[in-house]
């Protein structure tokens, strides 16, 4: 009896354990890699906020000029996001995902050589438009991999990159504002050494990652068998719920919402982004470096965060609450910020709650779409709401710019990122009201 039972429950155990191994090499094999990417991604992207500590005395720039050329990347950025997520979708994510980094790293080092306001805005257009894929293509390729149950953890690593590329651009950047080689200046360099490694791994992405578990010789055949036949059942559980179009995906109520809260979102938090060690600069007059070190702490916090509330999020199998609440802390912490004034300490300390809770809501927010659209509705809804909620870090850089220039004073301008903060909170609360709400299966173990 005792081996008839035995018999009995080896298969189970057997499927427990391919289970278990499936996610766990998936897991080892793509998210570091992923990871690392991203980091490239965002230090690309942001260090024109280190380099605004030279350029404006070096090449004559205002304060608005320097906003504007800051969010002028999310416009070309919001021309091309669909694109790189169908192409995710219905091609080759691991091409699109090479191609975007090859040729956003040869644009930025192209940076290193303006020296009017017209090419500083050209050339950060076209490097926004060069990213644009980059992100959404990312999104939907982890659903080729990453079970529901799975996908939160899976977005908080690999978004876990971008408050980690502050913590580690921003000393790096530090570092490199006082070179002078070859009659280039330090922000020049700045654009340089930080292309260069996009372009470098966007090379290795075409030999290391691969598009679909059925084409993955580093999984064994049970174990690209097991996740095939759970990510196809996800996909049915789906569509006997409703199957979407694109079209009608773009008009649901929920990602409406969900677009609404990203613009808002963002607003608020790249209008601090790229204007943050200019505020401290200004608050400290520290050098460079140590300010580019205290820009860092925020992104930190925001690191740990991050990983926790993702963790939480697939515990509970829930994702509003998740994500409403900490942009809502972000802009209370924001909000004290404001009433600190010139003190730095307590400047930093609310400046570092704000990247803690503001980090926090992503892994619960983009685990949402894919939890009631499939396929092609997912990939372009996606696309969407990170296309229209990116021109939010077009209109909070700019908008904090303009009111600089006019107030010469940054508090105006943090006081409409409060309650850009907290508009996103309220349209992230309004979503799912009236749908109901399904929670995802465990792993089959039958």
């Amino acid at each position: 009896m005792k081996l008839d039972a035995a018999i009995l429950i080896s298969p189970a155990t057997g499927l427990i354990n391919t289970a278990q191994s499936a996610r766990r090499r998936i897991a080892i094999r793509l998210l570091p890699f992923l990871f690392v990417l991203y980091i490239v991604a965002f230090l690309d992207r942001m260090n024109v906020s280190a380099a605004a500590l030279q350029m404006p005395a070096d090449l004559g720039f205002s304060e608005r000029a320097i906003g504007l050329g800051a969010g002028v990347f999310f416009l070309g950025y919001f021309l091309l996001q669909n694109p790189g997520a169908r192409i995710a979708e219905r091609r080759s994510a691991r091409r699109g995902i090479a191609f975007v980094m090859i040729l956003w790293g040869a644009l930025t080092v192209l940076m290193a050589f303006i020296h009017t306001e017209r090419e500083f805005y050209a050339v950060r257009f076209v490097v926004g438009a060069a990213e644009a894929g980059f992100f959404p293509a990312v999104v939907v390729y982890l659903t080729h991999w990453f079970q529901s149950l799975d996908r939160a953890k899976a977005v908080a690593v690999f978004y876990a990159a971008m408050p980690l590329s502050y913590v580690i651009g921003s000393p790096l950047a530090g570092f490199l504002l006082k070179l002078s080689w070859l009659g280039l200046k330090g922000w020049r360099w700045l654009f340089i050494l930080e292309g260069i490694p996009a372009v470098l791994l966007g090379l290795v992405a075409l030999l290391y990652l691969t598009d679909w578990p059925t084409q993955a010789n580093w999984l064994r055949s049970d174990e690209r068998e097991w996740i095939t036949t759970q990510l196809d059942r996800e996909k049915k559980n789906k569509e006997q719920v409703r199957s979407y179009s694109i079209w009608q995906a773009l008009r649901h109520r929920d990602i409406l919402l969900l677009t609404g809260c990203y613009f808002f979102a963002l607003t608020g938090n790249y209008g601090i982004a790229f204007w943050l060690p200019t505020i401290l600069k200004r608050l400290s007059g520290q050098s460079n470096l140590k300010v580019m070190l205290l820009a860092s702490l925020p992104y930190f916090a925001g690191f740990l965060t991050q990983q926790v509330n993702g963790w939480d999020s697939d515990r509970r199998r829930e994702r509003r609450w998740h994500a409403a609440i900490p942009v809502l802390f972000s802009g209370l912490a924001l909000f004290l910020a404001i009433l600190s004034g010139s003190n730095v300490a307590l400047s930093i300390l609310f400046f570092s709650m704000v990247g803690a809770a503001y980090y926090a809501f992503h892994p619960a927010f983009w685990a949402m779409p894919t939890e009631f659209l499939s396929d092609s509705a997912a990939a372009v809804s996606i696309g969407f709401i990170n296309s229209i909620g990116n021109l939010g870090g077009f209109l909070g850089p700019l908008v904090m710019g303009y009111l600089v220039s006019r107030t010469h004073s940054f508090t105006v301008g943090l006081w409409y990122l409060v309650g850009s903060f907290f508009v996103s909170a309220v349209l992230m609360l309004a979503v799912g009201v009236g749908r109901r709400q399904t929670a995802p299966e465990a792993p089959d173990s039958h």
